[in-house]
């Protein structure tokens, strides 16, 4: 498999109410990820894991640092090209799921190709390719309420790739799952990122979630306090 940079981040900061009572919710932070990794974002609440997501999603800006993504730095580019650029480069899978309720399953995913101004028969072919690789190839017609939670997170993750992104970042996507449907979300992952060389990136509390990352960084006050992969290989 080929290596290539997907996400460097140089000296990444965030301080909210810096004027006031400044807090630090990223302290500092340098990563760096290559494409095909399944990683683990790990720590206590406020340890500033879903700010450093988005940092790196580039939903908010840092106060001091960088973040290139494939090379490009998201930080200094303006505010239409960064959201043109997420379009295309970045996927995001919340714990709330954040489904369109009036829309199908299949309008859910084809929505951002619709964006993406991709033409109608692919948009139909791929949306038909993801519910497959999801496992709900007879759920497109169905609306989010009339899905299950997993079912709904499981159309959130084929949104997601319907972008052809180079990465997804994933906040707490097991959170609101019960054993069951945590273990089918995340087997379905794991095969995407085997077989297609999807980089993941999660935040997460989730220790079925931690159990399958193989590389897990920790940050505790908004820096990173330890970064390994199970066989003990340090990736600092």
């Amino acid at each position: 498999m080929e290596t290539r940079t997907v996400i460097d981040a140089h000296n990444l900061s965030k301080v909210y109410n810096p004027d006031s009572i400044p807090v630090n919710a990223v302290n500092e932070v340098h990563l760096h990820l290559e494409r095909g990794e399944f990683t683990s974002l790990v720590g206590p609440s406020g340890s500033g894991k879903t700010t450093l997501l988005n940092l790196i999603g580039g939903l908010d800006q840092p106060t001091t640092g960088k973040v290139l993504i494939n090379g490009t730095d998201i930080t200094a580019m303006a505010p239409n090209a960064l959201i043109d650029f997420r379009l295309h480069n970045i996927g995001f899978v919340f714990q709330a799921f954040n489904l369109i309720p009036v829309l199908t399953a299949s309008e859910n995913i084809e929505f951002i190709m619709l964006l993406q101004k991709i033409p109608k028969a692919e948009r139909t072919r791929r949306v038909r390719e993801l519910l497959e690789a999801v496992g709900l190839p007879d759920k497109g017609d169905a609306r989010p309420a009339q899905l299950s939670g997993g079912q709904q997170q499981r159309v959130a993750v084929a949104r997601a790739l319907a972008s052809k992104p180079q990465f997804i970042l994933a906040d707490e996507p097991t959170a609101n799952l019960d054993s069951h449907s945590a273990a089918t979300l995340l087997d379905i992952m794991e095969k995407l990122n085997r077989e297609e060389h999807m980089t993941f990136l999660f935040s997460t509390h989730d220790q079925r979630v931690i159990d399958r990352a193989r590389r897990v960084i920790t940050l505790v006050d908004g820096r990173i306090s330890s970064d390994t992969a199970p066989a003990g290989l340090s990736h600092a």
